[in-house]
């Protein structure tokens, strides 16, 4: 690990908050991107049963 001299705890700490936004942008898109799947899948069977 780089020598981040007396700034490695702000530096560390932006890495992590960076870390974690990116993981939970991530999952919020999954998550939706299932939500919407399966919206679409029910809006084709109705279609096709209608």
């Amino acid at each position: 690990m780089p020598d981040l001299g007396k700034y490695g705890t702000e530096v560390l700490s932006a890495y992590l908050a960076t870390i974690a936004l990116l993981a939970g942008l991530i999952a919020l898109t999954w998550l939706r991107a299932r939500r919407v799947r399966a919206a679409l899948e029910q809006a084709e069977a109705r279609k096709k049963n209608g």
